[in-house]
């Protein structure tokens, strides 16, 4: 089970950036992915989430309007299309899965994690 996230970059507030996890191992289809991120001095939380088959999707209040999870069954690939960023969105993103069929962005709960992706929303 692998995760590889990317995507990330230097982005000016208002801005886009798309971030795709790339997974190998497993069917991403078949499992609830999440996103998570890490703000400097912060512990990680969790972003949104997808479940299997696409049913169902979770967003954090923050990002809910602004930030869309999807999922390219073709590809293998989960994204996260973040629009309309901040500065307070500046962190390390990161994919993982446990292998369950449900959306849930409680941190604990996910046991394989992809390395991160580093968003800089700065001007």
């Amino acid at each position: 089970v692998q995760l590889q996230a990317f995507g990330g970059g230097l982005v000016q507030p208002g801005g886009s950036l798309r971030l795709s996890c790339a997974v190998s191992g497993f069917t991403s289809q078949n499992y609830a992915i999440g996103w998570f991120r890490q703000a400097p001095g912060k512990e990680r939380e969790g972003v949104s989430c997808i479940s299997s088959s696409d049913q169902t999707s979770y967003y954090i209040d923050s990002v809910r309007g602004r930030f869309t999870i999807s999922r390219d069954n073709a590809k293998n690939t989960v994204y996260l299309q973040m629009n309309s960023l901040k500065p307070e969105d500046t962190a390390v993103y990161y994919c993982a899965t446990n292998l369950g069929p449900r959306c849930r962005v409680h941190v604990k709960l996910y046991n394989y994690w992809g390395q991160g992706t580093l968003v800089t929303v700065s001007s």
